[in-house]
């Protein structure tokens, strides 16, 4: 029995979002963790900081499938943090010691950040600095950012690959997704302003004209697939409103900025981490995929 849900929840859905196998790929990533464009990230040396990261997990909360957690989020944190420096440099953001050092002191201090943390203390400045120049980027672009997007809900990962490459081909197929308004709809309109959280996911990160089917959250059956048909970074917005976004909101926003950046360099994991999640912005293991991305057709 299929699952009928109002579009508006389903529209609202997207709102929820924002949250060791063997061997090298080839003989060009040999010796590498990640590959980003034409960068690499040193095997030697995300195995140093795994294995420091490791000691400083307590016996007791460690599982079985801890390392190689913390090796996909060392992984993701340099992936991120070399994307931020460089759209940060572009756009002319920056952040100073003394920045890091008021954030650090408003969050209780140096020692309390590292409770529970299993960074050092140079890890959890530089982590500060990468989230503020992304909160700068996002401060810098939310005001204007506006996407329209046709969406459809689906009830399987399945069922969303199947609506997803529907949706993207177009045509009759396409425009059989939107019989159903109580499980579709053309033309909705996100503003960075007004859906802050919507605006650091996929969402906002995807370009137009591509499709994207991904799963808001694991706890539910829905996925949501979408097109985005249109993209504005001019949009007026309500100074009230954008008082209202909260410092994570506008890290979120900044890093989902570096989605285009990332696509288009291409991230490369090697396997024995996991896969890059153009959804989550992070590396995930293999089965954890919470979606895909369809390009636009060219021409």
């Amino acid at each position: 029995m299929p699952v009928r849900m109002q579009m508006g929840r389903v529209a609202a859905a997207v709102l929820v979002v924002g949250a060791v196998v063997s061997g090298c790929g080839g003989p060009d990533q040999a010796g590498s963790a990640v590959i980003v464009g034409d960068t690499a990230v040193p095997l030697e040396s995300v195995q140093t900081e795994l294995a420091a990261a490791l000691a400083r997990v307590p016996a007791e909360q460690k599982q079985q499938d801890t390392g190689a957690q913390v090796a996909r989020d060392i992984i993701t944190k340099d992936v991120l943090h070399g994307l931020v420096q460089q759209q940060a440099a572009q756009a002319g953001v920056t952040v100073t010691d003394a920045d890091v050092d008021a954030f650090v002191a408003r969050q209780g201090g140096t020692q309390a950040l590292l409770q529970n943390s299993i960074l050092d203390e140079p890890g959890l400045r530089e982590q500060v600095r990468d989230n503020l120049l992304a909160a700068g980027l996002g401060k810098r672009v939310v005001g204007g950012l506006q996407v329209t997007a046709d969406l459809v809900a689906a009830t399987s990962r399945d069922q969303a690959v199947s609506y997803a490459q529907k949706l993207a081909a177009g045509g009759a197929g396409a425009a059989e997704l939107f019989k159903d308004p109580q499980t579709s709809q053309r033309g909705i309109v996100y503003t960075g302003a007004t859906t802050p959280g919507v605006a650091g996911t996929v969402v906002f990160g995807t370009p137009v004209g591509d499709t994207v089917y991904f799963q808001p959250s694991p706890q539910q059956a829905t996925w949501i697939v979408f097109k985005v048909t249109g993209k504005r970074t001019d949009a007026r917005s309500d100074p009230a409103a954008l008082s209202q976004i909260s410092q994570d909101q506008l890290t979120a926003i900044g890093q989902r900025t570096l989605q285009p950046i990332a696509d288009q360099m291409g991230i490369r994991v090697n396997p024995r981490y996991g896969v890059w999640d153009p959804i989550a912005l992070r590396v995930v293991a293999a089965d954890q995929v919470s979606g895909g991305v369809l390009p636009a057709a060219a021409g």
